[in-house]
């Protein structure tokens, strides 16, 4: 595994990737941590996305360009009004195209879907489809689309495998082909920027849950990521500027920032979701419903044929900061629709201690010993979430917890050592 383009993970191993991450990040137009950041933890109100700062700042950085937005429903200012009617409506501001992602611009589409090419009827803008466009054919998008400067201002939700931070990443690589200007409009990492946790990607198994090799939980903002994308990743590296936020610090979970949630997609109703997400989402992977069709899902876990002994096999680990409840759900779509299924809900009662990757791993290993029904899915689709075969063959093979997640920690380690420059907030 090549963990990025200056190989880190070549000859000089861990040990090289640890030398070379006191450097400096080499994008160069990255804005500093605002210095008004408050000392403690965040209040009500407190936390001020990019969109808000450079709204405040007059649209300043996008004087005089023609100017294009990568959004959807959660590009929303504090009193919920989203940013592309505000901008619109601003004579300051030369809003000429929409770019929509996956589930669209306006969030009309359910998982694997977008709303296409449209003129937006609340604007009159064209509305572009980038879902699963990358290289030349995003970047025609782009020039098609007459835009000098291309913004991004979508909330993430913490985890490698979801969609939007590599919809940042095949959008900044168009724009370096077609010769944009790009400008990252930051939001917090909705579970913290604590720590990076889980498995690295192990680029023989690159799709778009997954480009490059970072951590399963990134631990990262979008505007981070941009920074790292551009300094590790990218052969082309775009002419790229962030806007950060102000009054949010590492530490901080998404229900302190006084912000307003807006699901960024149709199962990720809540911070909730996106406390788990980063390790249950790996229950795709297997023929055990994730709980989509539910009101929780990827805190509800199940199958037909599951009892008991799921619960009490994985509350017997002492899972840090998490409970597992025996719990029967049926669910209106996706696996098992309609039909009443057997298994666990997560209950997390210390959100500091709680590790989603390892958690997920436990409930993957007990799953498979108290269920005789347990298979992964036929095109391996677990390979593709966590980034390699590793977890899937050690599951088989009988492999515990603490034996699975020992095998990915010196690649663990080399990531948080390349990720440490591009960090913005303390």
């Amino acid at each position: 595994m090549n963990l990025s383009r200056r190989g880190l993970l070549g000859a000089g191993g861990l040990a090289g990737a640890l030398a070379v991450a006191g450097a400096s990040p080499a994008t160069p137009a990255a804005t500093a941590p605002d210095a008004t950041a408050r000392p403690g933890g965040a209040g009500a109100g407190s936390v001020r996305t990019g969109f808000d700062r450079l709204a405040a700042d007059g649209y300043r950085r996008l004087s005089g360009q023609k100017v294009g937005v990568v959004t959807n429903p959660t590009g929303v200012t504090s009193d919920v009004r989203h940013i592309v009617d505000v901008m619109h409506a601003d004579e300051r501001v030369d809003l000429v195209a929409v770019f929509g992602p996956e589930h669209g611009f306006r969030g009309t589409a359910q998982a694997g879907g977008s709303e296409g090419r449209y003129d937006d009827p609340a604007t009159g803008l064209p509305v572009y489809d980038t879902y699963l466009k990358s290289g030349g054919p995003l970047a025609d998008v782009f020039t098609a689309s007459g835009v000098d400067t291309v913004v991004f201002d979508i909330q993430d939700a913490g985890a490698r495998f979801y969609t939007y931070v590599w919809t940042l990443y095949d959008c900044m690589e168009a724009a370096a082909r077609a010769g944009k200007r790009f400008v990252v409009l930051d939001r917090p990492n909705p579970v913290t920027g604590r720590a990076a946790l889980g498995p690295v990607l192990h680029r023989e198994f690159a799709t778009f849950v997954g480009r490059e090799p970072i951590a399963q939980a990134h631990g990262m903002t979008v505007a981070e990521l941009a920074r790292l994308f551009n300094g590790e990743f990218l052969a082309r590296p775009v002419r790229l500027e962030t806007v950060t936020l102000s009054g949010w610090r590492r530490g901080d979970f998404f229900d302190v920032t006084g912000l307003p949630w807006v699901p960024p997609s149709p199962n990720m109703p809540t911070p909730d979701t996106a406390l788990v997400y980063a390790g249950t989402c790996l229950f795709e992977g297997t023929n055990l419903s994730e709980g989509r069709g539910t009101t929780r899902p990827f805190e509800l876990l199940g199958a037909e044929g599951v009892d008991g002994r799921w619960a009490e096999a994985a509350n017997a680990l002492s899972l840090p900061g998490v409970r597992l409840r025996e719990a029967y759900f049926a669910p209106t779509f996706s696996k098992f629709e309609g039909r009443t299924v057997g298994g666990v809900q997560l209950h997390v009662h210390d959100r500091e201690t709680f590790d989603p990757v390892r958690t997920a791993i436990a409930l993957l290993v007990t799953a498979a010993r108290t269920w005789s029904g347990f298979a992964w899915r036929a095109d391996h689709w677990i390979d593709k979430l966590t980034g390699s075969g590793s977890v899937r063959t050690m599951i088989d093979a009988g492999a515990d917890t603490d034996e699975i997640a020992g095998a990915w920690q010196d690649e663990l380690a080399a990531f948080r050592a390349v990720r440490r420059p591009y960090l913005l907030y303390r």
